[in-house]
């Protein structure tokens, strides 16, 4: 199991990076909460890895906080909920309003997320209420370091933001929608997912 990397980042294609580990170019998805936390492409990084072995492919999937991997490998023990689900739900939250969502049981919140349904909302609650008590403050609530983001000059930051928010599993006009309530001429496309994400909720 690979548990943590560290190295320099090669690119960043939200939910997508690659870092360069002593030559190695590791794909990684990312969920936003974890990218927003990224340097900038050649700087080094530190990420926190799930290995996830499948019959048609290994993938890797990181996290800048070691609570944001707890909550990930809870999640996907949850019946109905993939990998790829998980990354979803630790993009639309961050663990702390995950567990306030789960604890004060705001089946709503969790509803608007792409691909959970009222059924799988409702098993999260009971298999994950009364979890997050368990856990050290410092586990779970960490403070989420911050990073000045640049915008990129490489390519249109809303086509960026849509084609991320569509690897979440929102549906392409939804997506479209989302990133217009938001857009801005100077933002970059993780401020735009930001955005759209929080307002989303």
């Amino acid at each position: 199991m690979i548990g943590r990397l560290y190295g320099k980042i090669l690119e960043k294609s939200p939910p997508e990076m690659v870092l360069d580990v002593q030559g190695v170019g590791y794909e990684i998805l990312l969920p936003m909460t974890s990218f927003y936390n990224l340097g900038q492409v050649g700087e080094d990084a530190t990420i926190f890895t799930h290995l996830v072995v499948r019959e048609d492919a290994h993938l890797l999937f990181g996290f800048a906080q070691k609570q944001d991997r707890t909550l990930f490998r809870e999640l996907i023990k949850t019946n109905g909920v993939g990998p790829k689900l998980a990354l979803a739900i630790l993009s639309a939250m961050s663990v702390s309003q995950f567990a306030t969502a789960v604890e004060q049981e705001e089946l709503a919140k969790l509803t608007k997320i792409p691909g959970i349904g009222r059924k799988t909302a409702e098993r999260l609650l009971v298999e994950l209420k009364g979890k997050f008590k368990g856990m050290e403050q410092s586990d779970f609530f960490a403070e989420q370091p911050t990073h000045q983001i640049i915008a990129s000059d490489k390519a249109d930051p809303a086509d960026e933001a849509r084609d991320a928010l569509i690897a979440l599993g929102y549906k392409p006009q939804d997506a479209e929608k989302m990133i217009k309530k938001v857009n801005k001429a100077d933002a970059s496309s993780e401020q735009l997912i930001r955005e759209a994400l929080k307002n989303s909720l």
